[in-house]
C-alpha cells in the first residue's frame, strides 16, 4: 500500500542552555551540517515539503536554517516553553484535521530513520494486525509489549533504555496495552524500574490531535503541558494506541555537547558500515569521519586519519592515502590523493590524477593523469592532462585584493621551487625552470627560466667564519 505524506510538526523552540553555547542547540553541527537540517531532511524523505516548524521567539537563525532546507516551511512560535503539548498547539493552523496522520519530531533527536517514519505511518494509517515487514515493525511492537490495532489513532515510539533514569517510561496494562506515560519525575518508585521509555517522538491521528491536547493540563512536578500525556486521556477515551519500539541510539536525543559527540560516533559507525558494505575498503574504518553528503564509489581504498567535510565525492578505483583532508572536492576514477593531502573547495581531481603529501589544492581542476606530488600550493586555476608539477611549486593567486587564475596546458613540466604569478598561462608542452618566478605568459613547448646568474667567490665561506669567530671572542 502507498504510504500517503504526513503531516510533520518538527519542535526547535529549545534554547539547549546545556551546550553552554550562545548558538541555540538545534544549530550545533552533525556530520557537516546541524541537528535541525538532519531532521528537516528526514521530514522531506517522509514527503513533507511544508513542515510547522515551532521555535522560540527572536529565532532567527533557526528560522534561516530551516528555509534553507524547506523553502516551504511554516514557522510558529512558541512564546514561553510550556511544554511539549502547548509547542504543538502553537502550530495549530498548520494540521489539517482531514489529512490523515500527523507525526511530531524534535529538532535535536537527528539519527532516527526513515523506516522508523514509515512504521509510525504504518501503526496509523492500517494493514493487518502484527503484520511482518522488512523493517522489523511486528518484532518492533513485540518488543514494545504493546497491543496493535490496525490503523491506530495515536502511535508512540519507544526504546528498551541501557540506564531509564529521567527518560518518561511506557506504562501498559495487564492485557499489554500502552496505557500512559508517565514522566520521570512523576513516576512512582516501581514506575521507574520500568525500562521501556519514551522517545518523544508520536504520531496521532490529525482529526483526533487537537481535541487531545486541548484537553492536556499542566498539574504535574514542572508545571507544564505534556504531549505525552496525550496517551493517558486517548486511553481513557477507548482509543487505538500503538507502541512502535526502535533501537535507543535512533532517538537519543542531545543536549549536551556529550551527547553530541555520541550522536557523531553513532553517526559515523552507520556510515562506515554502509561504505563498506557497498564496497569500499578502509584499513582502520574508526579513523576515518565522512560528512552527511560523502559520496564514494565501489573498489575505493581509504587509508587511516581521513576526513571528509561536506561537498566531496570519490570515483570509482581512487586511492585516498593516510591523514588527507578533503572538503567541497571531486576526486576522479583511479585518481591517488595523498598522503597527508588536502582538498579545499573547488578541487577537481580527473581521473588517475595524483595529488601527494603535502599538496594544498583550492579551486583547481586537474586533468586526467597531472600530477602533482610533493609540496606545492596549487589555489584557483587549471592543471592540462599529464601536466607535472614540480615540489614547491606555488601558485601565487591573492594580490591582496582578487584571486587571479593560472592555466597551465597539457603535457607542461613545471620544475621544483617555481612561483607562478597570476594571471598566468603555461601553453602546452612548456618547461619552466626550477627555482623561477614566472610573471608572463609561456608559449607551447618553450622552455621559461627566471633566475640571477650565479656566482662563485673562492674562500669566502672560510674567510667569513673565521671573521665571525674572531667577533664572538672579543665580545
Amino acid at each position: 500500500m502507498t504510504q500517503r505524506a504526513p503531516q510533520i510538526v518538527i519542535l526547535a523552540a529549545g534554547k539547549g542552555s546545556r551546550m553552554k553555547s550562545a548558538r541555540p542547540k538545534v544549530l550545533h553541527g552533525l556530520a557537516g551540517r546541524s541537528m535541525l537540517a538532519h531532521v528537516m531532511a528526514l521530514a522531506a524523505k517522509a514527503g513533507a515539503a511544508a513542515p510547522a516548524v515551532v521555535i522560540g521567539p527572536d529565532m532567527q537563525d533557526v528560522r534561516a536554517e530551516v528555509l534553507n532546507a524547506a523553502p516551504a516551511a511554516r514557522f510558529f512560535v512558541q512564546q514561553q516553553q510550556k511544554g511539549t503539548a502547548d509547542a504543538v498547539l502553537a502550530a495549530r493552523q498548520a494540521i489539517d484535521p482531514q489529512g490523515g496522520e500527523v507525526i511530531v519530531l524534535y529538532g535535536d533527536t537527528p539519527l532516527i530513520e526513515i523506516a522508523t517514519i514509515k512504521r509510525l505511518q504504518r501503526a496509523l494509517g492500517g494493514g493487518a494486525a502484527g503484520e511482518p515487514d522488512q523493517d522489523g515493525a511486528a518484532a518492533g511492537r513485540r518488543a514494545a509489549g504493546a497491543a496493535i490495532t490496525a490503523g491506530a489513532d495515536v502511535a508512540v515510539l519507544g526504546f528498551d533504555a541501557a540506564d531509564p533514569t529521567g527518560y518518561g517510561r511506557l506504562l501498559c496494562d495487564d492485557s499489554g496495552q500502552l496505557r500512559a506515560i508517565r514522566e520521570h519525575k512523576d513516576a512512582s518508585i516501581e514506575e521507574r524500574r520500568i525500562r521501556l521509555c519514551n522517545s518523544g517522538v508520536l504520531g496521532l491521528r490529525a482529526a483526533k490531535l487537537l481535541p487531545l491536547l486541548e484537553r492536556i493540563n499542566s498539574n504535574n512536578a514542572n508545571g507544564e503541558y505534556y504531549l505525552t500525556d496525550a496517551i493517558e486521556i486517548a486511553h481513557a477515551d477507548g482509543l487505538a494506541i500503538a507502541a512502535i519500539s526502535c533501537p535507543e541510539e535512533e532517538v537519543l536525543g542531545i543536549n549536551t555537547r556529550v551527547q553530541l559527540a555520541q550522536a557523531e560516533a553513532i553517526y559515523q559507525a552507520r556510515a562506515r558500515h554502509r561504505f563498506m558494505l557497498a564496497g569500499v575498503t578502509m584499513i582502520a574504518p574508526e579513523t576515518v569521519w565522512f560528512s552527511h553528503d560523502t559520496e564514494i564509489a565501489g573498489d575505493v581504498i581509504i587509508e587511516p586519519n581521513v576526513f571528509f567535510g561536506p561537498g566531496v565525492s570519490i570515483a570509482e578505483g581512487a586511492l585516498i592515502r593516510a591523514n588527507s583532508h578533503l572538503e567541497g572536492a571531486r576526486v576522479g576514477a583511479g585518481a591517488r590523493i595523498g598522503p597527508y593531502a588536502r582538498l579545499r573547495p573547488g578541487a577537481r581531481i580527473g581521473d588517475q590524477a595524483h595529488i601527494g603529501n603535502f599538496v594544498e589544492v583550492k579551486n583547481v581542476t586537474l586533468g586526467e593523469g597531472a600530477k602533482a606530488n610533493h609540496l606545492a600550493y596549487l589555489g584557483d586555476g587549471s592543471v592540462g592532462a599529464r601536466a607535472n608539477i614540480g615540489a614547491g611549486t606555488i601558485f601565487c593567486n591573492y594580490d591582496g585584493f582578487n584571486k587571479s587564475q593560472t592555466t597551465i596546458g597539457a603535457g607542461a613540466f613545471i620544475g621544483s621551487n617555481s612561483a607562478l604569478v597570476a594571471p598566468l598561462e603555461i601553453g602546452d608542452g612548456a618547461y619552466i625552470g626550477s627555482g623561477s618566478v614566472i610573471t608572463k605568459s609561456v608559449s607551447p613547448d618553450a622552455l621559461a627560466l627566471e633566475r640571477s646568474k650565479q656566482q662563485e667567490r673562492p674562500g669566502w665561506a672560510a674567510r667569513f667564519r673565521d671573521m665571525m669567530q674572531r667577533r664572538k671572542t672579543r665580545t
